[in-house]
């Protein structure tokens, strides 16, 4: 198991299109990536629930990933949330 936490810096948060562009980055690895907010959890591939976690900014987002490509997973989430959020 991998994990990293992550200030969000976007002013409006986890808002549609990045929690779209999350999900889609999350759904290609096999390990399963969490999202921790909160005391809140989502699974990253699944926009509903990312959405639902209503991630503002200075949230402290904390993602874990379990699974056979968990690292090359966790890299990629977090140059991800580095770039857009």
């Amino acid at each position: 198991m991998k994990d990293f936490t992550y200030v969000i810096t976007d002013e409006i948060g986890i808002h549609a299109r990045p929690a779209g562009q999350l999900a889609k980055e999350a759904k290609q690895f096999s390990s399963v990536i969490t999202l921790d907010v909160n005391g809140k959890k989502a699974e990253a591939g699944k926009l509903m629930a990312v959405m639902g976690l209503g991630v503002k900014k200075g949230d402290s987002v904390t993602v874990t990933a379990e699974g056979d490509d968990e690292e090359q997973a966790i890299k990629a989430i977090e140059s991800f949330m580095k770039a857009n959020l």
